[in-house]
């Protein structure tokens, strides 16, 4: 099997299983329909607003193991196939593969190409790129739990902390004496996750500005 094969396996693979909406599956467990509830999303943050705290972390991991699996997952197989191809186009293949799961969350088929914002799996997905994007992962999510507890909108955490990720992955890359043009295939990564989580927040800038934004506060959400 030849290594373009087997990366358009793992490119398939990854989309749909990263286009499971979790978050829905669990609303309907509980007899609801997240979409028709609170701010509609099927992510974990919405589902946390509706079921509690608990089922916000199961949310959050499934939709990060999403990322993370498959990205693990499809690095290692593709090393396997990769005798007669360059190590700059390894590590584009190994992010397209995880790129795709993010897709296939944002747009799910199961959802009408409808889904998520993407931010749990796009975590998951640089975790598991390691170690190029593992540490700028876990800054960018340090952000986004900043810009949470500041504001009390998940909004402006996920925005800021998806601003933040390629910015903090070149600053490191910087600081570690590295070449960002030789290290191009993970700044673009990280810049498209950065503008992917923009576009997916389109609606909650404009909620933000108007200062209609849901606040999630102890005992439940409320706006403004």
């Amino acid at each position: 099997m030849s290594f373009w094969v087997v990366l358009a396996i793992c490119v398939l693979a990854s989309f749909l299983l990263g286009a499971i909406p979790f978050g829905l599956l669990i609303g309907r467990l509980h007899g609801i329909d997240v979409r028709t509830i609170g701010s509609g999303n099927v992510g974990a943050m919405n589902v946390g607003r509706i079921l509690g705290r608990k089922w916000f972390v199961v949310v959050f991991v499934l939709d990060l193991l999403k990322g993370l699996i498959p990205t693990l997952t499809g690095g290692w197989l593709l090393t396997f196939y990769a005798i007669e191809v360059s190590i700059p186009t390894l590590m584009i293949a190994r992010l397209l593969v995880g790129f795709a799961s993010i897709l296939g969350h944002n747009y799910s088929p199961f959802l009408k190409f409808r889904g998520g914002k993407g931010v749990s799996t796009s975590l998951g997905v640089a975790l598991g790129v390691y170690p190029d994007l593992t540490l700028p992962a876990v800054l960018a999510f340090g952000v986004w739990a900043a810009g949470f507890s500041l504001t009390r909108m998940s909004s402006v955490g996920s925005i800021l902390g998806g601003i933040s990720f390629p910015l903090l992955y070149v600053g490191i890359l910087t600081y570690r004496g590295g070449n960002a043009a030789e290290h191009w295939p993970f700044v673009v990564f990280s810049a498209l996750v950065a503008v992917l989580v923009v576009v997916r927040h389109k609606a909650n800038i404009a909620r933000i500005w108007s200062g209609t934004e849901t606040r999630v506060v102890r005992g439940g959400p409320h706006s403004g």
